[in-house]
């Protein structure tokens, strides 16, 4: 029998999705957190909810520590760490406001967490502390990028600090973003030569991190996730971004309910997905780049919610290399 392309997760969130991961080393295993204030845990092949463990407030991120165990922060600054064996939780400690970025370095064998507290910390999970706090220029942390030593963070003022985990002593770089609204989401590229971010305003920016004037010469924003309606043009925040480890092509998600799949080098799109109900609020591609998960919930941007408001979803869609090859 032929493998569908996509696939409708079963027993999805109550409330919106803040954030969608895979484990580690396969597409077997998907973690989603929620404002309902669970994070769950799916078998995507069999197709069912394994686990769920619950904060007391809105999740706002998730990660895998490695292929059993997961941490999550949420909206009263406070971060779990889960085994997903023996069904057992502990807490890590907390920061002073909403955790709202949690990654970890497999690479440094460290756990960094952002938070509307304008700081980012580093964590050691196997002592349950904190080994540092660092000031991000009194923004607060809106979204945030780790791949190996790397990190970008982007603040809510706008601002994208550029950290090496090696040396936090001071940030590498601190950038004006070149998106003039409020940012979304943002991205290292698997090779780490540099970031894409989103923002408010339907659009993406593809930079780079060396400040040689040639390679500066390539960077580039581009409109998207804005549509035509009796010749007003509708423009909708572009709010997750996800990128295929394989090939640099990365996924976009918009207010608009599409995803689409974008050649970040060669400035071309590759494909837009079916129209989805309601907004795109986060993606992830699996490590192998063979699926990506899709999380679908309305996100309060109309000033009159619409009728009926679709339900949250979850949708698990097996790429095609034509989808995301460049070309």
């Amino acid at each position: 029998m032929a493998k569908k392309t996509e696939i409708q997760i079963n027993h999805p969130p109550n409330d919106t999705i803040s954030s969608l991961s895979f484990g580690p080393e396969n597409s077997q295993y998907l973690i989603a957190s929620s404002w309902d204030g669970g994070v769950r845990l799916y078998d995507v092949l069999g197709n069912n909810l394994r686990q769920k463990y619950v904060h007391n407030c809105p999740v706002l991120d998730v990660c895998f520590q490695d292929q059993v165990h997961t941490i999550s922060g949420g909206l009263d600054g406070g971060l779990k760490l889960y085994d997903l064996n023996t069904n057992s939780e502990a807490n890590l400690g907390s920061h002073d406001n909403a955790v709202k970025c949690v990654e970890f370095s497999t690479k440094m064998n460290a756990l960094i967490t952002g938070s509307w507290d304008t700081t980012v910390r580093i964590w050691d999970t196997r002592e349950k502390s904190c080994v540092g706090t660092y000031e991000q220029n009194n923004g607060k942390v809106y979204s945030m990028s780790v791949v190996d030593e790397k990190l970008v963070v982007a603040t809510s003022d706008r601002k994208v600090l550029i950290w090496d985990l090696r040396n936090m002593g001071s940030y590498v770089a601190r950038r004006e973003s070149s998106l003039k609204y409020q940012t979304r989401c943002i991205r290292i590229f698997p090779n780490k030569e540099g970031y894409v971010m989103s923002s408010i305003e339907g659009r993406v920016a593809v930079e780079y991190f060396d400040n040689d004037a040639e390679i500066q010469k390539k960077k580039f924003a581009f409109k998207c996730h804005r549509q035509k309606e009796n010749n007003i043009e509708l423009i909708y925040p572009v709010n997750a971004l996800s990128f295929h480890s394989g090939y640099s092509t990365f996924a976009s998600g918009g207010s608009d309910g599409y995803v689409s799949i974008w050649d970040g080098f060669n400035k071309k799109r590759l494909c837009q997905f079916h129209h989805y109900d309601t907004s795109i609020s986060a993606l992830s591609f699996s490590s192998d780049g063979s699926t990506l998960a899709i999380g679908c919930s309305y996100l309060d941007e109309l000033e009159k919610p619409p009728e009926p408001m679709a339900d949250p979803s979850i949708f698990v869609r097996y790429v095609s290399e034509q989808e995301v090859k460049p070309k």
